[in-house]
């Protein structure tokens, strides 16, 4: 068994075939079947087969004994080459940072200003892009880490850092609190403001009614969150928007956040991401504490009652 063998078994256990997992590696699909077909023969066992109805692989028994060991042993290299790495003498150096939009603008700008005052000889570069755009970049190796959202790829070691749910926000003073539940069927009657077509947000919206159903009312549909939150706030509608973009007005009670009493809330996590084989610079293990410290201070989004 070896590192690329381990690699490839958790590629193809992640995207269910060969020529998926080979596109993600970078690598032809017969060297993606050799090296599984040099796992199983070293092991004497079958690592996938057949999935339901014929279609892709799935792991057999013994994949599914085998993988939480692959992901530790690829964890262990990962540290292995961090120890090693920070054997290095230091220096001020840069940093590369991809993050969709919505984090840079509502929690890079304080976290990097706490940054850069503990250091200020680091040079910082910030692109952003969709989270696909995001995984790209890292990936490339034209960003160091990544930050977006329930963001994972065998490629990668994913760091969550805590919840990041869409909530549902209208204008304080035309919701009084006695009316700040409500039911999905209610929701979808009353103008939605929607934003960025096609990204993820708006894909989970969308399919939030669509599950149940029912056809929400979409008043309007806007390019960015910001846009969106002004519309609220002008009592256009209500929106689903990011818990990270609304904090500061859900405790100034301009907004508040309605609880939808008959639907699951929209989860996703907020993550950080960073190639497996590179281990992170001393600089960019500095910039994710500042991030943990960071949402640990703001505290994190309202449990939902019961």
């Amino acid at each position: 068994m070896d590192i690329p063998q381990v690699e490839a078994f958790l590629a193809v256990g992640t995207f269910g075939g060969f020529r998926r997992a080979a596109a993600a590696l970078r690598l032809t699909q017969p060297a993606v079947s050799a090296r599984i077909r040099a796992l199983e023969d070293s092991l004497s066992v079958r690592l996938f087969e057949r999935g339901r109805q014929g279609h892709g692989l799935a792991l057999s028994a013994a994949g599914r004994a085998l993988r939480p060991h692959a992901e530790q042993l690829l964890q262990s290299v990962a540290l292995a080459r961090q120890a090693v790495h920070d054997i290095r003498p230091a220096s001020g150096g840069a940093i590369q940072i991809a993050a969709v939009l919505s984090i840079c603008t509502y929690l890079l700008p304080d976290v990097l200003k706490r940054f850069q005052t503990a250091h200020p000889a680091v040079m910082i570069t910030v692109r952003s892009g969709h989270s696909k755009e995001v995984l790209e970049m890292v990936l490339r190796g034209d960003a160091e880490i990544g930050l977006a959202r329930s963001l994972h790829h065998p490629e990668v070691e994913t760091v969550s850092l805590r919840d990041d749910p869409l909530v549902l926000v209208g204008r304080s003073t035309a919701w009084p609190m006695r009316e700040r539940r409500a039911r999905l069927e209610e929701i979808a009657d009353r103008p939605l403001i929607f934003f960025d077509r096609g990204s993820s947000d708006w894909t989970l919206t969308q399919g939030l009614f669509r599950r149940a159903g029912l056809v929400p009312n979409v008043a309007l549909e806007v390019e960015t969150i910001e846009t969106a939150k002004r519309m609220v706030e002008r009592e256009m509608g209500l929106a689903f928007l990011p818990h990270l973009a609304v904090v500061r007005e859900l405790r100034r009670r301009s907004l508040v956040a309605i609880e939808i009493v008959d639907a699951e809330p929209i989860s996703r996590s907020l993550d950080v991401i960073h190639p497996r084989p590179r281990p992170l610079s001393p600089a960019a293990r500095a910039l994710l504490q500042a991030l943990r410290s960071a949402l640990s201070e703001a505290g994190g989004p309202p449990r939902r009652r019961r």
